[in-house]
């Protein structure tokens, strides 16, 4: 099986490394690093282990580093004489890490997998245990793991669908690596029934809830002051904000025309527009100067204009904390969705359309207790914008609940961390 796996990985990954490539050439700053996909870790790295025992945490992007973070702050008051040491794959995942990772952590870039690399990474890092943060599930990698008898933990799981229907069909490959994972800690009873019957131990298997709860109610890191920024543009101090967060192609555009429309009703209404790939900077503000929007970026602010265009990473929490009104992209012409916990732990009122696919328990949680509002098109959110933006009283009720349920959903941390530490013997 793994002969078979490992000839098919090679043709795949040399098929797709020119779209990878170019993808990472766009984004900047390919380079830093770039060894380390390919377990070439400078002498630094590897000294930086000692003899302690080494807890791997792995987290593969942006959204997964907040959840990580939050974890090491509880890992490391329980674990004090071990050395915890963190991968990501994404270069957003570890430009959050450089910003937010206590430097005595290590950090670098998880092993593209091939033997080879999984060989070296497990050699110089020597992991006593390691954990999953959601799913990123790659055979080689699990193999080394396995055969060196490091336990192997999955914390935040979440099952799709589309996910759960791939890895039945491929079960001959994962069944029986799920089988050796020593804890597994899932969102919801619905995951944790999936992942037992794709192979996971039942006596494995928790529900622990989603952390993304207590990553979003962390404290805030020292940043930026959106609204003093903002304020440093000519937005008055009484101007409603609005942002649109981690927006996808087509829904730019939709935004644009809708944001005229609503100003010429709101005379002082200002538009933040936070794309949720800043490489998309170029094409999302041809949209705008296409429509007639006076705008300006972040990294190039100039007073008068009306709408700012964010084209930095890990800034969106700040400027959720100046708005009045938040709209979650991915969910208008794309699938999906995007994490709406974050402007919601801030008592904000949030907005998103019909494909919120991604987070469908987040999304139950909150309209059960009427505290975000869910659209059907555009036509309906540009209404319901309106609606809100005339209405200070309504926004207000819907932040209070929206940062009431987010806090009776606390607690995923804990409950994760312990079922940890007990499998270790800890």
């Amino acid at each position: 099986m793994r002969v078979i796996y490992n000839i098919a990985f090679c043709l795949f990954f040399w098929l797709s490394a020119p779209y990878y490539f170019l993808k990472m050439w766009r984004r900047g700053g390919w380079q830093s690093g770039f060894g380390e996909r390919f377990a070439r870790y400078d002498d630094a790295f590897k000294a930086a282990f000692g003899d302690k025992p080494v807890l791997w945490l792995h987290a593969v992007s942006m959204g997964e580093v907040g959840v990580c973070l939050q974890l090491i702050g509880a890992l490391e008051k329980r674990l004090p004489a071990w050395q915890i040491v963190v991968t990501t794959t994404t270069s957003t995942g570890m430009g959050e890490l450089r910003k937010r990772l206590p430097a005595h952590i290590p950090r670098a870039y998880y092993p593209v997998d091939f033997p080879g690399n999984v060989r070296r990474a497990f050699d110089a890092i020597r992991p006593r245990a390691i954990v999953l943060v959601e799913a990123e599930i790659w055979p080689n990698f699990l193999w080394g793991a396995i055969d060196r008898s490091v336990p192997l933990f999955l914390v935040n799981a979440r099952i799709s669908e589309r996910s759960f229907k791939g890895y039945r069909r491929a079960g001959f490959l994962f069944r029986p690596i799920f089988a050796k994972f020593r804890g597994v800690g899932c969102q919801q009873n619905e995951d944790a029934r999936r992942l037992v019957e794709l192979g996971f131990a039942s006596g494995a298997v928790r529900v622990t809830g989603n952390l993304k709860f207590d990553s979003a109610q962390s404290p805030p890191r020292a940043g930026l002051d959106a609204r003093a920024f903002l304020e440093s543009l000519g937005v008055a101090a009484g101007a409603a904000v609005f942002v649109a967060g981690s927006t996808h192609a087509g829904e730019e555009a939709l935004l644009a025309e809708m944001f005229l429309r609503l100003r010429a009703r709101f005379p002082d209404l200002f538009f933040v527009l936070a794309p949720r790939h800043f490489e998309r900077t170029k094409e999302v503000a041809a949209e705008l100067t296409a429509r007639g929007v006076p705008f300006c970026l972040r990294t190039e602010p100039a007073p008068g204009k009306q709408c700012l265009l964010v084209n930095t990473n890990g800034e969106l929490r700040f400027f959720y904390e100046a708005a009045d009104v938040v709209f979650v992209g991915k969910s208008l012409t794309a699938e999906g969705g995007q994490n709406p916990i974050e402007p919601a732990a801030l008592g904000k009122t949030v907005v998103f359309g019909p494909n919120m696919q991604n987070f469908r328990p987040i999304v139950r949680a909150y309209l059960a207790e009427n505290a975000v509002i869910q659209v059907g098109d555009a036509s309906q959110l540009e209404q319901t914008l309106a609606e809100l933006l005339a209405d200070p009283a309504r926004r207000a009720a819907l932040g209070a609940r929206a940062r009431a349920v987010t806090q009776k959903n606390l607690g995923a941390t804990d409950r994760s961390v312990d079922f940890i530490l007990s499998a270790l013997g800890k």
